[in-house]
């Protein structure tokens, strides 16, 4: 069973920055897709941002993109996001995702489904 503890959420003003990072249990972490997504109060669940195995590959929400960045770290099992000039918009709860099938690459990667373990969320709030 694979679990994934999110942190490094809170109240930033908005132009701020905040980095969240997720770390994950499991034993074969490198062949873990992880991704981040994010749910606003009555809104649905949206990508933010994913990577693959190696890093190589990483996507992002064309909202965020230039504003976000998605890393990993294969030795600490942890996946970050790091949040540059956050806006009020961006405000929502963050999840972690991990998949342990295929490779992410492509559209497959933006899609909720592909993956099968979540974290519990980190609240972020941006402040106008």
């Amino acid at each position: 069973q694979v679990q994934l503890v999110e942190s490094g959420g809170g109240l930033v003003q908005a132009g701020g920055s905040l980095r969240l990072s997720c770390a994950t249990s499991g034993r074969s972490f490198s062949r873990y897709s992880m991704a981040w997504f994010r749910q606003a109060p009555g809104k649905e669940r949206e990508f933010v941002a994913g990577i693959s195995w190696s890093g190589g590959r990483t996507y992002y929400a064309s909202s965020v993109k230039g504003r976000f960045t998605i890393s990993r770290d294969n030795a600490k099992n942890t996946v970050y996001l790091q949040m540059n000039s956050l806006k009020p918009e961006d405000t929502a709860v963050y999840y972690c995702a991990a998949d342990d099938g295929n490779d992410c690459a492509g559209y497959v990667c933006y899609r909720p489904q592909k993956y099968n373990y979540w974290g519990q969320g980190t609240q972020v709030t941006a402040s106008s």
